[in-house]
């Protein structure tokens, strides 16, 4: 398996709501996309794991990537630990993207955060010729380091470093955040009997994602954008490729 890009989210809905609609772009130009969620959201107010198993799996259909792993970290309690970056490494190793996208570093859910560094660490940690690992097929994995590490803004305002024109994939990002339907408002009669109310359960939750990437788009004159921040200083080989 080899992949152009990797999306690493803590939770099943994460790179739907921050970063799908960027992966809907490259995957439309031929590039090939892989996911990997750390934990099955188990603690969610809302639904139960095994559910969001099946939406997890019905978007990622839908989007048309290549994979969708889950490596079952503990949802809330999943720690930085060389075990949790040795699962993290292999999955790296397995798939050799050339990108990985990223939690958020600061968040208002603690587990974004840490996700974030335990992601950017490991993309570090396994192009480390004395780390040693193994595939599913109990063989030894070759060191593998991606080229970028980009970590896609959530919930709070971040000042973000670049963005991308998610404008022509607005519309399928709003339908792959609704196959979470356990999470989110979908209209009056859809809504699930008794499901507690939660901050992005209520019927302005999705205008919101809507105003989110209609603001970034608006700082380089697109509909919609998709904010992000570089964990390394960005290069540009021609002028004329910036917006």
């Amino acid at each position: 398996m080899k992949i152009d890009i990797l999306a690493i989210g803590a939770h099943p809905d994460d790179v739907e709501l921050s970063c799908c609609g960027t992966l809907l772009r490259h995957i439309s130009s031929g590039k090939k996309v892989g996911l990997l969620d750390l934990t099955r959201g188990e603690l969610g107010t809302r639904g139960s794991a095994e559910l969001r198993d099946v939406e997890a799996a019905d978007s990622a259909n839908k989007m048309g990537v290549a994979f969708r792993k889950n490596l079952g970290m503990a949802d809330g309690f999943f720690q930085y630990t060389p075990e949790n970056l040795l699962k993290i490494i292999q999955i790296i190793r397995w798939c050799q993207p050339e990108i990985v996208l990223a939690n958020t570093p600061d968040d208002r859910h603690p587990d974004h955060g840490r996700a974030a560094k335990l992601t950017a660490d490991a993309c570090f940690y396994a192009g480390l010729m004395k780390i040693e690992t193994t595939g599913d097929d109990a063989q030894p994995q070759q060191r593998w380091r991606p080229k970028a590490v980009y970590h896609y803004i959530q919930d709070k305002d971040l000042e973000p470093d670049f963005v991308v024109d998610i404008s022509d994939f607005m519309e399928m990002k709003m339908e792959l955040i609704q196959t979470f339907r356990s999470q989110f408002y979908l209209s009056e009669s859809m809504e699930l009997e008794d499901a507690p109310e939660t901050p992005i359960s209520g019927k302005d939750f999705m205008e919101f994602v809507k105003s989110k990437n209609r603001a970034f788009g608006r700082r380089i004159g697109v509909e919609f954008a998709e904010g992000f921040i570089a964990a390394r200083t960005v290069g540009v080989q021609n002028l004329f490729d910036l917006r």
